[in-house]
């Protein structure tokens, strides 16, 4: 296992030399507390919220989202997950109920789904492909449940040992108890298992977005050169500064070419990992707009809602120096490429033509 550890969390003093200079600067306009709506998410898709047990509501953040005139949300993550697609179908016709009634347009709703049953259980791809049946428009990789997570930053013992505390929270684990316990995608020779290549295969042909997850270096490698070899245009790239992906800027630029998105996340802006915005808008303008998405990774109650996580992000990279068109472009346009939205991006249309 192999890390870069790089690190994109300015000091407090030189983050101020830029951050001072984008705050004096950015004028969204008047906000009003009072509003029950958020401006400056305009046509916003959010590919990464977080609805489960103890975040946010999501029909909640659903009428906030429609109210201020965002166009959809992609729940990662939703109570009632071992059926998301048909908990987002109900929660969708109540949003459509209510948006009647307030005479609001309701956003469009998707559900996505782990390609995980829990620790300790196997990765089936017959289960990826009943949940796309279903209705499921997006497959995460392991995430809390990879040997990579557990290895960093540990795990809830409770997870994998019934008899344990469910308060208790382990120290990084050794790789080889995060093997033991956690999903790694990779065989002894170093290749993507059979059944990781099927679900690739699986998402490929239904036309479905696969977000790589928390991989270690040689997993997310062997996803990007699987994604290249069989022409798969949805691999989303979670959270790249994030300590779970862990990708250089010039790793961001080279697999952005090589047909990835990279997902920033509010997340990575938040006192909780504390990226840089300076370095998250110089990643951007390195990769290219055309090939960046802009989340929230929003719904535990440390953070802003999504709609306000959207604002935030949107608002900083604005602030930094990212243009309206470029804004657009990473939290409209690519974003409605990723959940199946009759929209082709102009990077894909490229990509496309270069391949015939």
């Amino acid at each position: 296992m192999t890390r870069t550890d790089t690190t994109y969390a300015t000091p407090s003093v030189e983050r101020s030399v830029t951050s001072y200079p984008a705050r004096r600067a950015f004028k969204q306009g008047p906000i009003d507390p009072a509003v029950h709506s958020v401006v400056g998410v305009d046509d916003a898709i959010d590919i990464h919220c977080h609805a489960h047990e103890g975040q946010q509501d999501a029909l909640g953040v659903a009428k906030l989202a429609s109210m201020s005139g965002m166009r959809g949300i992609l729940y990662k993550t939703i109570i009632g997950r071992k059926d998301s697609a048909n908990t987002v179908r109900k929660i969708k016709a109540e949003l459509d109920g209510w948006a009647d009634g307030a005479g609001v347009t309701p956003v469009d709703l998707w559900a996505g789904a782990s390609v995980t049953e829990g620790f300790l259980s196997e990765i089936r791809p017959e289960r990826c492909r009943d949940v796309i049946e279903a209705g499921v428009i997006a497959l995460w990789m392991p995430n809390n449940t990879s040997a990579n997570t557990l290895s960093i930053v540990g795990g809830r013992p409770r997870s994998w040992d019934k008899s344990a505390d469910p308060n208790d929270h382990t120290d990084p684990l050794s790789w080889a108890d995060a093997l033991k316990y956690g999903h790694y995608l990779l065989d002894d020779a170093g290749k993507l298992k059979p059944e990781i290549d099927e679900i690739f295969r699986i998402a490929h042909g239904e036309e479905k977005a696969i977000f790589f997850g928390h991989p270690t270096k040689q997993e997310f490698t062997a996803m990007a050169e699987h994604s290249a070899k069989i022409g798969f245009q949805r691999g989303v790239v979670d959270h790249p500064f994030s300590p779970f992906v862990d990708l250089s800027i010039e790793e961001m630029k080279q697999f952005g070419s090589a047909g990835l998105w990279m997902n920033f996340t509010f997340d990575e802006l938040s006192p909780l990992l504390g990226i840089d915005p300076a370095r998250m808008y110089e990643a951007i303008q390195t990769t290219g707009a055309n090939r960046c998405t802009l989340s929230s990774d929003a719904g535990e109650p440390l953070f802003p809602d999504t709609v306000e996580s959207l604002r935030l992000l949107r608002g900083y990279m604005t602030a930094f120096g990212c243009t309206a068109e470029e804004i657009h472009t990473m939290s409209s346009v690519n974003p409605a490429f990723i959940v199946g939205l009759d929209l082709v991006p102009a990077s894909v249309q490229s990509q496309a033509s270069a391949a015939e």
